[in-house]
Protein backbone atom coordinates (compact mmCIF):
# COMPACT_ATOMS: atom_id res chain seq x y z
CA UNK A 1 0.00 0.00 0.00
CA UNK A 2 1.38 3.52 -1.13
CA UNK A 3 2.03 6.02 1.34
CA UNK A 4 -1.58 8.34 0.16
CA UNK A 5 -3.65 4.74 0.55
CA UNK A 6 -1.52 4.84 4.36
CA UNK A 7 -2.73 8.33 4.63
CA UNK A 8 -6.18 7.45 3.74
CA UNK A 9 -6.64 4.81 6.12
CA UNK A 10 -4.65 6.39 8.98
CA UNK A 11 -7.83 9.31 8.35
CA UNK A 12 -10.37 6.13 9.20
CA UNK A 13 -8.48 5.68 12.38
CA UNK A 14 -7.91 9.35 13.76
CA UNK A 15 -12.44 9.99 12.63
CA UNK A 16 -12.61 6.80 15.38
CA UNK A 17 -10.21 8.84 17.95
CA UNK A 18 -12.00 12.04 17.51
CA UNK A 19 -15.41 10.34 17.90
CA UNK A 20 -14.22 9.09 21.15
CA UNK A 21 -12.95 12.11 22.09
CA UNK A 22 -15.99 14.24 21.58
CA UNK A 23 -18.67 11.49 22.73
CA UNK A 24 -16.42 11.02 26.01
CA UNK A 25 -16.60 12.92 29.39
CA UNK A 26 -13.08 14.18 29.18
CA UNK A 27 -12.66 17.41 30.43
CA UNK A 28 -10.94 18.66 27.40
CA UNK A 29 -13.11 16.37 24.92
CA UNK A 30 -13.23 19.05 22.50
CA UNK A 31 -9.95 20.61 22.60
CA UNK A 32 -8.34 16.47 22.04
CA UNK A 33 -10.95 16.56 19.01
CA UNK A 34 -9.98 19.50 17.52
CA UNK A 35 -6.81 18.65 17.26
CA UNK A 36 -7.17 15.29 16.23
CA UNK A 37 -9.51 16.06 13.41
CA UNK A 38 -6.81 18.63 12.39
CA UNK A 39 -4.65 16.04 12.09
CA UNK A 40 -7.31 14.24 9.98
CA UNK A 41 -7.59 17.02 7.70
CA UNK A 42 -3.96 17.50 6.85
CA UNK A 43 -4.04 13.96 6.06
CA UNK A 44 -6.64 15.22 3.59
CA UNK A 45 -4.68 17.48 1.75
CA UNK A 46 -1.54 15.50 1.94
CA UNK A 47 -2.68 12.08 0.67
CA UNK A 48 -3.93 13.80 -2.75
CA UNK A 49 -0.94 15.65 -2.98
CA UNK A 50 1.50 13.29 -2.90
CA UNK A 51 -0.37 11.09 -5.22
CA UNK A 52 -0.69 13.38 -7.69
CA UNK A 53 2.66 15.00 -7.62
CA UNK A 54 4.29 10.76 -7.45
CA UNK A 55 1.60 9.56 -9.89
CA UNK A 56 0.74 7.14 -7.09
CA UNK A 57 -2.91 8.04 -7.71
CA UNK A 58 -4.91 4.41 -7.63
CA UNK A 59 -8.46 2.73 -8.02
CA UNK A 60 -8.10 2.08 -3.94
CA UNK A 61 -7.32 5.93 -3.30
CA UNK A 62 -9.85 7.34 -5.55
CA UNK A 63 -12.50 5.52 -3.68
CA UNK A 64 -11.09 5.25 -0.51
CA UNK A 65 -9.94 8.98 0.09
CA UNK A 66 -13.78 10.41 -1.20
CA UNK A 67 -15.13 7.61 1.71
CA UNK A 68 -12.70 8.56 4.20
CA UNK A 69 -13.53 12.30 3.57
CA UNK A 70 -17.61 11.72 4.18
CA UNK A 71 -16.78 9.37 7.15
CA UNK A 72 -14.74 11.98 8.56
CA UNK A 73 -17.10 14.90 8.19
CA UNK A 74 -20.30 13.29 9.01
CA UNK A 75 -18.81 11.78 12.67
CA UNK A 76 -17.83 15.88 13.15
CA UNK A 77 -21.25 16.95 12.23
CA UNK A 78 -22.77 14.17 13.73
CA UNK A 79 -20.82 14.76 16.87
CA UNK A 80 -21.25 19.02 17.11
CA UNK A 81 -25.17 18.53 16.76
CA UNK A 82 -25.66 17.50 20.80
CA UNK A 83 -22.83 20.45 21.81
CA UNK A 84 -25.43 22.92 19.95
CA UNK A 85 -22.91 24.00 17.61
CA UNK A 86 -25.38 24.05 14.45
CA UNK A 87 -28.74 22.52 14.10
CA UNK A 88 -29.59 19.09 13.23
CA UNK A 89 -31.25 19.97 9.49
CA UNK A 90 -27.56 21.15 8.78
CA UNK A 91 -26.17 17.88 9.71
CA UNK A 92 -28.78 15.93 7.84
CA UNK A 93 -28.57 17.92 4.52
CA UNK A 94 -24.72 17.44 4.70
CA UNK A 95 -24.89 14.16 5.59
CA UNK A 96 -27.58 13.41 2.91
CA UNK A 97 -25.53 14.76 0.33
CA UNK A 98 -22.46 12.74 1.02
CA UNK A 99 -24.94 9.53 0.83
CA UNK A 100 -26.00 10.21 -2.19
CA UNK A 101 -22.85 10.45 -3.73
CA UNK A 102 -21.78 7.25 -2.32
CA UNK A 103 -24.36 5.41 -3.52
CA UNK A 104 -23.55 7.09 -7.22
CA UNK A 105 -20.04 6.45 -6.82
CA UNK A 106 -21.26 2.85 -5.68
CA UNK A 107 -23.90 2.44 -8.90
CA UNK A 108 -20.97 3.36 -10.93
CA UNK A 109 -18.50 0.32 -9.29
CA UNK A 110 -20.91 -1.78 -9.92
CA UNK A 111 -20.62 -0.92 -13.51
CA UNK A 112 -16.68 -1.27 -13.91
CA UNK A 113 -16.43 2.65 -13.42
CA UNK A 114 -14.46 4.69 -11.14
CA UNK A 115 -15.92 8.49 -9.91
CA UNK A 116 -13.38 10.50 -8.55
CA UNK A 117 -13.51 13.41 -7.10
CA UNK A 118 -14.07 16.66 -8.53
CA UNK A 119 -12.54 20.17 -7.62
CA UNK A 120 -16.02 21.72 -6.42
CA UNK A 121 -16.63 18.83 -4.04
CA UNK A 122 -12.93 19.29 -2.96
CA UNK A 123 -13.63 23.04 -2.27
CA UNK A 124 -16.88 21.55 -0.54
CA UNK A 125 -14.61 19.73 1.90
CA UNK A 126 -12.43 22.32 2.96
CA UNK A 127 -14.79 24.69 3.40
CA UNK A 128 -16.43 21.50 5.70
CA UNK A 129 -13.66 21.12 7.39
CA UNK A 130 -13.32 24.74 8.39
CA UNK A 131 -16.40 25.19 9.90
CA UNK A 132 -16.13 21.96 11.82
CA UNK A 133 -12.92 23.38 12.89
CA UNK A 134 -14.35 26.73 13.94
CA UNK A 135 -16.88 25.12 16.07
CA UNK A 136 -14.44 22.95 17.51
CA UNK A 137 -11.78 26.36 18.51
CA UNK A 138 -15.33 27.71 20.38
CA UNK A 139 -15.79 24.67 22.00
CA UNK A 140 -12.60 24.12 23.22
CA UNK A 141 -12.07 27.53 24.21
CA UNK A 142 -15.36 27.17 26.24
CA UNK A 143 -13.58 23.98 28.29
CA UNK A 144 -10.30 26.26 28.67
CA UNK A 145 -12.76 29.10 30.19
CA UNK A 146 -14.78 26.22 32.71
CA UNK A 147 -11.35 24.99 33.52
CA UNK A 148 -9.97 28.40 34.16
CA UNK A 149 -7.10 28.28 31.95
CA UNK A 150 -8.22 31.62 30.13
CA UNK A 151 -10.43 34.99 31.11
CA UNK A 152 -14.31 33.85 31.75
CA UNK A 153 -15.42 36.86 29.70
CA UNK A 154 -13.39 35.82 27.05
CA UNK A 155 -15.61 34.48 24.90
CA UNK A 156 -18.95 36.85 25.93
CA UNK A 157 -16.91 39.57 24.82
CA UNK A 158 -17.15 38.60 21.58
CA UNK A 159 -20.99 37.33 20.95
CA UNK A 160 -20.70 38.01 17.54
CA UNK A 161 -18.05 34.48 17.14
CA UNK A 162 -20.94 31.83 17.01
CA UNK A 163 -22.63 34.58 14.64
CA UNK A 164 -19.27 34.03 11.66
CA UNK A 165 -19.57 30.44 12.54
CA UNK A 166 -23.11 30.46 10.99
CA UNK A 167 -21.79 32.24 8.30
CA UNK A 168 -19.12 29.23 7.63
CA UNK A 169 -22.03 26.59 8.23
CA UNK A 170 -24.18 28.56 5.38
CA UNK A 171 -21.21 28.56 2.64
CA UNK A 172 -20.46 24.92 3.35
CA UNK A 173 -24.28 23.88 2.94
CA UNK A 174 -24.18 25.89 -0.34
CA UNK A 175 -21.14 24.17 -1.96
CA UNK A 176 -22.20 21.24 -0.54
CA UNK A 177 -25.44 21.59 -2.44
CA UNK A 178 -24.15 22.95 -5.20
CA UNK A 179 -21.27 20.45 -5.97
CA UNK A 180 -24.15 17.59 -5.12
CA UNK A 181 -26.62 18.29 -7.61
CA UNK A 182 -23.41 19.12 -10.24
CA UNK A 183 -22.17 15.77 -9.91
CA UNK A 184 -25.05 14.06 -10.49
CA UNK A 185 -26.58 16.21 -13.36
CA UNK A 186 -22.60 15.92 -15.14
CA UNK A 187 -23.10 11.73 -14.31
CA UNK A 188 -27.27 11.83 -15.21
CA UNK A 189 -26.77 9.28 -18.21
CA UNK A 190 -25.61 6.71 -15.55
CA UNK A 191 -28.14 7.40 -13.23
CA UNK A 192 -30.92 7.14 -16.13
CA UNK A 193 -29.48 3.56 -17.34
CA UNK A 194 -29.57 2.50 -13.67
Amino acid sequence: MNLPNQLTVARFFLTIIFVAALSSGWRFGCTTGLVVFIAAGVTDYFDGAIARRRNLVTDFGKLMDPLADKIMIAAAFICLVPRNAFPAWAAIVIISREFLITGLRLLAASKGVVLSSERLGKHKTVWQIVTVIYFLILLALQESERAGLIPATLLTAFPQAWSYGGFLLYLALALTLYSGFGYLWKHRALIASA
